[in-house]
């Protein structure tokens, strides 16, 4: 037994017992001992989901981090086969060296496989691929009283829908089975260009996204005026030349959390209006690793310490494409007028590749993310910013989620009733039980 363990946003401060599990034939025993035990479990992978979908509701959550195997693969299909507490950067230190990479990558190389199939994520590049159950083709999963079963969209199809961007809630992902995408080399080139409002974005992602596989800009979160919207757009795809390296993984660490949060107005303000004014006006050429470009926060292992011990919760929604400028416009001037925000705000374009999954988040329209340290003010912001991402017919990411009311996750997945009938009644969450039951 280990513990505690929390989400990575801290928030909800609700501590879960850790029961380990590392092998996978003592799965069933490990997951009826805690059905007894406690009545109710989840599984818990590497602690990267921000809210409290992650969190158990009888707060003992089966830890499956352990089970990081290597199954099988195939290197000339470019298929792989690994157990499900497998991080997403343990799966690219095996495929880069022989040519391959994940097909699809959100933010952090920490999230497990398993991790990255509940919550169905998605990248820089969801306007050329979609998300992750995009490129699932089977997995097992193991239900109480059911035993382990394999799903994919011909076997056990339901439950397969279910399960991908289920929350955890349709049984156990042991192991899953991947598609990759060949690459030459593990270096990014690409363009970055500084733009000065939001209808400069809108025009750029239109010019650039359907000619480079990943695209995405940061936004000054604090701009206001005529200045709301500006940021820095980046463009890339995998370089046509050069090695194929793993990566070191940064030493840099957060020692410590401070009692409270080190991001406050007057640095987020400098440091936005420095990064803005670093990246020359001009477009310029990128050539980085593939590690800052996909996973900058990454470089800095256990950065959700600055935040202080309050924590901190991520707001991500994302707008359907008709009215995704003005209703965009008129978040970031509610966020810049608040003076609250994070250095890294992500403003995306999602695509209309659709997922195979119930309750998968992107739709085709703009994605907007960004985090905020917890107050006590927050709870004003938000429902502001809720009330436009609802007239907008938006929605909220389940797996950064802290605070969605029942009602604008039901309007918003409507499709949530099916995944009730095929949830095993032994896993539940606390987001569920918020957002199902109130």
């Amino acid at each position: 037994m280990s513990g505690p363990l929390y989400s990575w946003g801290r928030y909800p401060r609700l501590p879960q017992t850790g029961h380990a599990c590392h092998w996978r034939d003592e799965l069933a025993a490990a997951l009826e001992r805690l059905v007894r035990s406690q009545g109710s479990t989840l599984a818990f992978g590497n602690g990267r989901s921000y809210g409290d979908s992650c969190l158990a509701a009888s707060d003992h959550v089966l830890q499956a981090r352990g089970l990081n195997r290597l199954i099988e693969a195939d290197w000339q299909a470019g298929v792989v086969r690994a157990e499900a507490g497998a991080t997403l950067g343990e799966v690219l230190a095996a495929a880069i060296p022989r040519g391959w990479f994940l097909a699809v990558t959100p933010g952090t190389q920490f999230a497990t496989l398993g991790g990255a199939i509940a919550n169905d994520v998605h990248g820089k590049n969801h306007h050329r691929r979609g998300t992750f159950g995009s490129q699932l083709l089977r997995f097992g999963l193991l239900r109480h009283g059911e035993g382990l079963l394999t799903c994919s969209p011909g076997e056990n199809p339901e439950l397969f829908a279910a399960t991908v961007g289920g929350l955890g809630l349709t049984g156990v992902i042991v192991w899953a089975e991947i598609r990759l995408i060949p690459i030459r080399a593990s270096r990014i080139e690409g363009r970055q260009q500084r733009f000065g409002g939001l209808a400069e974005f809108f025009a750029l992602s239109a010019e650039l996204d359907e000619r480079h596989e990943y695209g995405v800009a940061w936004i000054d979160c604090l701009a206001c005026g005529s200045r709301t919207g500006r940021g820095i757009y980046s463009v890339g795809e995998h370089a046509r030349y050069g090695r194929l390296e793993v990566e070191e993984p940064t030493r840099l660490r957060v020692p410590l959390t401070p009692p409270v949060s080190l991001i406050n107005r007057l640095s987020l303000r400098a440091f936005n209006e420095l990064h803005w004014r670093r990246q020359p006006a001009a477009p310029s050429r990128l050539r980085c690793g593939y590690q800052p470009f996909f996973y900058p926060l990454d470089r800095l292992l256990n950065w959700n310490r600055i935040y202080g011990r309050p924590g901190f919760q991520q707001y991500q929604c994302v707008i359907p494409e008709a009215g995704a400028e003005p209703a965009v416009g008129e978040l970031l001037r509610a966020i810049g007028e608040s003076g609250q925000g994070s250095f890294l705000a992500v403003l995306k374009r999602c695509g209309d590749v659709p997922s195979p999954g119930l309750l998968s988040f992107p739709l085709p329209g703009t994605s907007l993310a960004l985090d905020f340290p917890q107050r006590a003010a927050l709870g004003r912001l938000f429902a502001r910013l809720d009330a436009i991402v609802r007239e907008a017919g938006g929605r909220l990411y389940p797996a950064k989620d802290a605070h969605m009311s029942g009602s604008d996750f039901r309007r918003a997945y409507p499709a949530w009733e099916r995944l009730e009938a095929l949830r095993d009644p032994t896993l539940e969450s606390r987001f569920w039980q918020r957002v199902t039951r109130q």
